[in-house]
């Protein structure tokens, strides 16, 4: 494959100008996204973004890059150009994801709100917390991201199941089973976490019959916003089938005003944040793409399987 001509497009467009001081060997053109034209995918035969323009069309193109980790924007609901290679940022975003679950089921085991509630209203009542070895937390997808969260939760001794669609085992989990049986999990789960991409099976998986198997478990979605229905999840909440639910991606990014998400007490939005590209990491990606290409590797390492969507 020879790549020639790239569109860089999206928040990081600028940062990444310095590429084009790395290599020599192709012309690019950095310009935001309000900007691209139809007639920009007439002259590229590469795509580098987050995600699709609205003027998105394959014309030349012959490979697209995911700034992201995710590539459903580009996939999901859209007919793929099977001569297009998919690849994808590669990085330190199942650190970053772990971390940020780790921190708010901390923060709830250690009942931070609770006791700022106390301190606000100058009560001195002192209790005992749980340890985090005597939790059970389910974890969807046990992938890079979902393999990740798991090492890191079990290195405090938390008990972690994972579910995948096959079920095979997997050694950063104490168990995996098949999505087929997890509601044999769930009503003994701590916490549920998402890490599932956004697929035709996975949309709006979390639904009403998945959240009755829930028993006050805690609810993290770091995946996709719209494998989760939101309508469900309240509803879920105001049953006491979820008792808290923490929420970084919607299906409606940003969050529209008025959803009756914001105001509950029993959801905490952040906005899309547990895991940022950082530009070291687009960069460090770019490159070795673009070197396994250029060195005619008939796999390239962080191609995107698109008959599954990830």
């Amino acid at each position: 494959m020879d790549i020639k001509k790239i569109i860089v497009t999206g928040r990081m467009y600028k940062d990444l100008e310095q590429i084009a001081l790395l290599d020599n060997k192709r012309e690019y053109m950095f310009i935001p996204e309000a900007e691209v034209s139809p007639s920009h995918f007439d002259w590229a035969d590469g795509y580098v973004a987050f995600k699709p323009t609205e003027s998105f069309h394959f014309a030349r193109l012959r490979w697209v890059h995911a700034l992201g980790a995710g590539v459903d924007s580009f996939l999901y609901n859209r007919e793929w150009k099977k001569d297009v290679l998919l690849t994808r940022t590669v990085g330190s975003f199942g650190r970053k994801i772990g971390e940020y679950c780790l921190s708010y089921i901390l923060a709830d085991v250690q009942r931070h709100d609770k006791f700022q509630q106390y301190q606000t209203q100058r009560q001195w009542l002192p209790s005992q917390q749980k340890l985090l070895q005597q939790l059970n937390i389910v974890i969807f997808g046990t992938g890079t991201i979902g393999k990740e969260v798991a090492r890191m939760l079990r290195t405090f001794g938390v008990i972690v199941y994972g579910i995948s669609r096959s079920g095979a085992s997997n050694c950063h989990f104490n168990r995996v089973i098949p999505i087929t049986e997890v509601h044999s999990l769930l009503a003994q789960a701590d916490w549920v976490i998402n890490t599932l991409p956004l697929t035709p099976i996975t949309e709006k998986l979390f639904g009403m019959h998945l959240f009755s198997y829930m028993y006050g478990a805690g609810f993290i979605n770091v995946g996709r916003g719209a494998s989760v229905d939101e309508n469900a999840l309240l509803g879920a909440i105001e049953r006491g089938q979820v008792r808290r639910a923490v929420l970084d991606v919607f299906r409606e990014e940003p969050l529209p005003a008025e959803s009756p998400m914001w105001a509950h007490p029993n959801v905490v939005i952040t906005p899309h944040i547990s895991a940022v590209t950082g530009l070291d990491e687009a960069m460090d990606s770019l490159l070795a793409v673009l070197g396994e290409i250029d060195s005619g590797q008939e796999r390239i390492s962080h191609s995107v399987d698109v008959s599954r969507g990830y």
